[in-house]
């Protein structure tokens, strides 16, 4: 890949990457380190984040890698971490909102459990990170926040009912969230970043006979969000779109 990272400075930075031990948070959280940043990486997946944060050790990443064990959907956890990071004398400056589960059933066969779970997940649980972090940001006068959102925040298909629903949500709380801190604070930044189909577990766990020549490496939508960071203060970028040239679900 490119290595974005390169035109990026984040050294004295920190961020944190939900569901960041595979698949694209893995990518994200390589490419933020790559470019200096301080990581936190953040997952239910312990062995595999711990094995991330020690192959970013090995590999001699500018910046470090720190596993913290948060499951998304649970508000207090969420709070519980930006409390310590506090006591720690620690700030986040740049926020990932990327855990992300879907169940691909129709609507006939879903339970109520594997909907609460969807839309805990891939809405309430990014929700409950930004509250946490927009505050300290205003406070602190600066930072990002980056929402990974899916075509499916654009238009559904069938088996996507609770899936589209979420990021159809979470793609409006990042417009609210963009335009409240065009008023708050200019120096925070809000960017959602729509990305179709990767190469990732997400997709192939669920889809083993999936074509991935329709799917994208994870490595362009990291390096998207790293584009997302580089604009200079005096521009915004509320949306970016980054999808195979053969999408399917686009537009």
């Amino acid at each position: 890949m490119s290595g974005s990272g390169e035109r990026v400075d984040l050294r004295g930075r920190q961020a944190l990457v939900t569901g960041a031990a595979r698949g694209l948070g893995a990518a994200i959280t390589r490419r933020l380190a790559g470019a200096g940043a301080s990581v936190l990486v953040a997952d239910v997946r312990k062995e595999q984040a711990r094995e991330l944060c020690e192959e970013l050790d090995r590999n001699g990443a500018p910046g470090e890698a720190r596993f913290v064990e948060l499951d998304v959907r649970d508000a207090a956890a969420v709070a519980d971490v930006f409390r310590e990071l506090e006591q720690d004398g620690q700030a986040v400056d740049v926020l990932v909102n990327n855990a992300a589960v879907d169940v691909s059933k129709p609507i006939e066969h879903l339970t109520a459990d594997e909907v609460t779970r969807v839309v805990a997940t891939n809405l309430l649980g990014p929700m409950y990170l930004c509250l946490e972090t927009y505050r300290r940001m205003i406070a602190r006068g600066g930072g990002h926040i980056v929402n990974i959102l899916s075509t499916a925040s654009n238009r559904t298909w069938t088996e996507a009912g609770p899936y589209s629903s979420a990021k159809s949500g979470l793609r409006a709380f990042t417009h609210t969230l963009f335009k409240e801190a065009q008023r708050d604070c200019p120096g925070i930044g809000v960017t959602g970043i729509i990305a179709g189909g990767m190469e990732t577990p997400f997709i192939l766990e669920r889809f083993p006979d999936a074509d991935v020549s329709l799917l994208q490496s994870p490595d362009v939508v990291a390096d998207t969000v790293l584009y997302a960071l580089s604009v200079p203060a005096g521009s915004a970028v509320s949306e970016l779109v980054v999808v195979p040239r053969k999408e399917p679900s686009w537009p």
